[in-house]
């Protein structure tokens, strides 16, 4: 069942997609990481401003290794920023860390979307392990309503990455709009924190793709197992 030509006709393209777009992001946060900001102010500088701005004296602010590692974690409340945004005045760097600030907002100002993925986290990594199993045992013991309850879990992953799309482009917008009313990027410089949040934004639009055209792979080949 995993080498047919569904998968060559729906799935394969949008891995493509995606792997473009992790090439795209990744090409692009090298091009602007060496374009650094006039105020040379770096990504924990900007991060902590944005966070006392928006009265999170509380949320701390850690280094932690690696490139693109960068992440909010609301149980520790933390903003997390990877080597190359931590200590550097890039405007890439400062670009990804006003983004994680932007989520840090939306955890204190209890935005909706984020509420709702946070809620379905548990029941979503329940599906993500349970439900190609349960298709393929539907499938070989023919039976069909363990295939459609392996088909409800499975789009709840889909779910979770649709809800994911205006969790990051709200984050994204706040941080462009911190960036500029607050002065921290010249209008030149802004452009290329933009680019890179665009580039980053992308590949969630890629994966969510990959995740409905596996989705819809899965229920034409249970259909055609049923015929």
């Amino acid at each position: 069942m995993f080498f047919d030509y569904y998968y060559l006709i729906l799935v394969v393209p949008a891995l493509l997609l995606a792997a473009w777009a992790q090439a795209t992001v990744s090409s692009t946060y090298r091009k602007y990481s060496q374009v650094h900001s006039s105020r040379r102010l770096t990504g924990a500088d900007a991060a902590r401003r944005i966070l006392d701005s928006n009265g999170l004296y509380n949320v701390r602010i850690e280094h932690i290794r690696g490139e693109l590692t960068d992440h909010y974690d609301p149980g520790a409340n933390v903003v997390r920023l990877s080597d190359n945004v931590y200590s550097s005045s890039s405007v890439a760097a400062l670009g990804v860390a006003a983004h994680e600030c932007g989520h840090a907002v939306q955890h204190a100002t209890h935005y909706t979307p984020l509420i709702f993925r946070n809620a379905i986290i548990p029941v979503t990594n329940f599906g993500s392990k349970l439900s190609i199993p349960l298709i393929i045992i539907g499938m070989l013991l023919s039976y069909g309503p363990l295939i459609d309850i392996g088909l409800l879990l499975f789009s709840l992953v889909a779910i979770f990455q649709l809800v994911t799309l205006p969790v990051e482009f709200n984050a994204s917008s706040r941080a462009l709009a911190t960036l500029e009313n607050d002065h921290f990027l010249e209008p030149n410089e802004l452009r290329g924190s933009k680019k890179v949040l665009q580039a980053a934004a992308l590949t969630y639009v890629a994966a969510l793709l990959v995740t409905i055209m596996q989705l819809l792979r899965l229920v034409l080949l249970s259909r055609n197992r049923r015929d």
